[in-house]
């Protein structure tokens, strides 16, 4: 045998030699160190509730070290193992979604260990979350923006599979002339029925239907003010709006650093099929402003935020907004007589954004200080209403800072929300666990493959909304749409 040949043979037996004791140095071996505390990881993956098909939930180890070990199991079957030398544990999509697949209903158990220079092998209490038997919803929508909402050179609406880390763009306002874009609204999931706003020299509202997108112009000259905050009646025949004079502050002093307020608000109804678009007729409308609607699931009653109409002298920090309900007919499409719901002014507070689970059951709303845009409010929180017995509930869900944008799984099972917990500046997209009775569990931010991204990346996650409607597009087809002319929607009103 050539001296070449006995070095080759030589290395290929070293390499298979190596290959045949795998993670040999990263796996515990000898005398172990027990931990009376589970470590610190990031994300926060601890004593939490997750949906069966959820991406594979990667996180790092927030504990020093020169080697690291994971092992993810479910009963008493050890389903993966992982080592590394790096604290950053990815954990393969594969394995991860037959885990979740095999065990729905039973406990998740994540032992952690960690290997120090002078002290060995450390093991941390296990951490033990459950994996719900409901799946939640395999769509997440959100536009990406950034903190500040002062400028939109760079937006874009994107749309993400829980299930996986795969993502991708239905509209960047790249290929629109930089238009502003928002306002992105699903059927509660449950149909095809999507819709957006664009802002600018091509504005209109463009709905999606037969894998296409329709310029609609819903402004007439009768209007006084564009629709804005759309929410699709159940039948998909329907759009709620309202119709809102915005005006913007931006401070550098107060703790609130954008305030959106209203000058003016009414509520809107587009009916799809005649291309028609007219007001909510309310007895005394002229005295309130009205915003945010929302309607019941089965489409016979519409909930919104009401407030008086403010003078020509006002402060915004005493304008606050109750929730109200109307009694609607759609074959008439006539509203009856609205009703107070629920009065937060009478406790110094406002609401807004109300969003009813799919089963009827909880009204979720923000609950806040004051105004009707509570985005960069830190005191935000998510309520439940109980719709049966009107009692509030505060969920644990909630943080130190801003919960807003929320949106309802259509199993009624997940709450969907952007939340500002991390940074105080920037909007994350949480979700987290709504039982029957209305108990919440805790709150995690959706998984990314890299677990150090939210830690880098500088947009907002506004507006995320869950569907179960995957919409695939591409820049020349959004072009198409965007330059095209628009059908102009037909007045109404009397």
């Amino acid at each position: 045998m050539s001296t070449t040949l006995k070095l080759i043979t030589s290395f290929s037996f070293l390499i298979i030699l190596m290959l045949g004791v795998p993670g040999c140095k990263t796996e515990p071996a000898g005398d172990l160190t027990e931990s009376d505390r589970q470590p610190r990881i990031s994300p926060d993956y601890t004593d939490i509730i997750i949906p069966c098909n959820i991406a594979p939930m990667n996180f790092v180890v927030k504990e020093e070290g020169s080697a690291y070990f994971v092992r993810i199991s479910s009963g008493n079957d050890i389903f993966i193992r992982l080592n590394s030398r790096k604290a950053v544990i990815r954990i393969p999509l594969r394995k991860w979604k037959a885990l979740l697949s095999a065990n729905r209903g039973r406990e998740l158990n994540i032992d952690i260990y960690v290997k120090q220079k002078k002290s060995g092998w450390i093991k941390y209490k296990t951490v033990t979350n459950v994996i719900s038997d409901a799946a939640a919803d395999p769509y997440v929508t959100y536009r990406l923006i950034l903190p500040g909402y002062e400028r939109w050179s760079d937006i874009s609406i994107r749309q993400r599979d829980i299930s996986s880390f795969r993502e991708w763009p239905l509209i960047k306002n790249s290929v629109a002339d930089g238009n502003c874009v928002n306002c992105h609204c699903f059927n509660n999931g449950r149909t095809d029925d999507f819709l957006f706003h664009m802002r600018g020299n091509l504005a209109g509202t463009y709905f999606y239907s037969g894998g296409e997108f329709i310029k609609i112009n819903l402004n007439t000259p009768e209007m006084k003010n564009g629709p804005v905050y759309p929410r699709w009646h159940p039948s998909g025949r329907f759009v709620a709006f309202s119709a809102n004079n915005i005006v913007q502050k931006f401070h550098s002093a107060d703790a609130n650093k954008v305030e959106v307020s209203d000058l003016e608000s009414s509520l809107l109804l587009y009916d799809i099929g005649e291309n028609e678009i007219m007001p909510v007729d309310l007895p005394e409308r002229e005295k309130y402003m009205d915003t945010y609607p929302e309607w019941s699931p089965d489409g016979r009653m519409m909930y919104f935020c009401r407030t008086p109409r403010i003078g020509e002298i006002y402060d915004f920090r005493q304008t606050r907004y109750d929730l109200y309900r109307v009694p609607f007919d759609p074959a008439s499409r006539l509203f009856g007589e609205p009703e107070p719901v629920f009065c937060a002014s009478e406790e110094a507070k406002s609401i807004s954004f109300p969003r009813i689970s799919p089963d009827g059951r909880f009204l979720a709303m923000v609950y806040h200080d004051y105004g009707c845009f509570p985005v960069w409010h830190k005191e935000a929180d998510l309520v439940l209403l109980n719709l049966e017995t009107f009692a509030i509930e505060k969920p644990d869900l909630n943080s130190d800072f801003s919960e807003s944008y929320h949106s309802w799984s259509s199993c009624s099972r997940w709450l969907l929300f952007a939340s500002r917990r991390d940074d105080g500046l920037t909007t994350r997209p949480y979700m987290a666990y709504i039982g029957e009775n209305g108990k919440s569990g805790k709150a995690f931010v959706i998984p990314r493959k890299n677990p150090e991204y939210y830690n880098t990346f500088l947009k907002s996650f506004n507006l995320p909304e869950f569907s179960n409607l995957k919409i695939v597009t591409g820049p020349g087809k959004i072009r198409n749409a965007v330059t095209s002319g628009a059908i102009q929607a037909k007045w109404g009103g009397k």
